[in-house]
């Protein structure tokens, strides 16, 4: 596939979890960028898996899996991966469908556009949930926005909590030496990350991240980058390597001009 543009050497700051950016730094190394490893956010499994080990093993009329994470960390404790005891899987987007695919069950329901929860409410499949008994896999603390939907429409909900979320240990120092010459644009797939990513960085770091051009998923998260008083903020038109590629090189080139 070749690269959707050059991005001339520029340093890209890529804050995936470590397992989780070589897609990423790949597709950047393709369009000619630097990418700039500082993961931002770590998974771990649950520290008491028990109760969502219990809970998957029961029968379902819907899985909903929020991450690849939730399919990885769900499988590690009950390692079905057909889900035979499930009428319907759901997944967030492509990533997470895959993963469920690689597992034995490509799921029944994804979004076709943008892939988030608001998205999968929006299928006709979800609009009536009366009587549906629905288990969310997710990590500690996720958004309320789908269950408390479909709770509205009459489904009974539970969460399975599977991993946690942490901010790794960070020595901001090295970096922010050599910031302004090496970091030209910033990628934040959620909230999390920035947030972690703004707190690594510490009080000295913060005006020169704020000052660099950054691409995130999902517009709420842009909405709140600015609320922070990022100067310059895109969001990739899907939560996707190549798509956040291409916000990349939008932005590149939006700064050349």
């Amino acid at each position: 596939m070749a690269a959707p543009c050059d991005l001339g050497g520029r340093g890209v700051l890529v804050t995936r979890p470590a397992a989780q950016a070589d897609g990423l730094c790949r597709l950047i190394e393709a369009a000619n960028g630097d990418p700039i490893r500082v993961p931002s956010i770590e998974i771990a499994p649950a520290a008491d898996p028990r109760e969502a080990a219990a809970l998957l093993a029961q029968s379902w009329d819907m899985l909903y899996f929020v991450s690849p994470n939730a399919v990885e960390q769900a499988l590690a404790l009950v390692p079905d991966g057909a889900w035979t005891g499930v009428d319907k899987v759901a997944a967030v987007g492509r990533a997470t469908a895959q993963a469920l695919t690689d597992a034995g069950r490509a799921p029944d329901l994804v979004p076709e556009q943008r892939f988030d929860s608001e998205t999968l409410l929006a299928m006709p499949e979800l609009a009536d949930m009366r009587g549906r008994r629905v288990l969310i896999v997710r990590g500690e603390g996720g958004r309320a926005l789908f269950a408390d939907t479909l709770r509205a429409r009459g489904a009974e909900v539970h969460f399975a909590e599977v991993y946690r979320r942490l901010r790794p240990p960070f020595d901001p120092a090295p970096l922010l030496s050599r910031w302004a010459d090496a970091v030209a644009m910033v990628t934040a797939t959620s909230d999390e990350i920035m947030l972690n990513l703004m707190a690594m960085l510490g009080p000295e770091g913060r005006a020169f991240l704020l000052a660099t051009p950054l691409v995130v998923v999902a517009e709420r998260t842009a909405e709140k980058a600015r609320g922070l008083g990022f100067v310059q903020v895109a969001v990739a038109e899907r939560a996707e390597d190549a798509a956040i590629v291409r916000a990349l090189c939008a932005l590149g080139s939006a700064t050349a001009d």
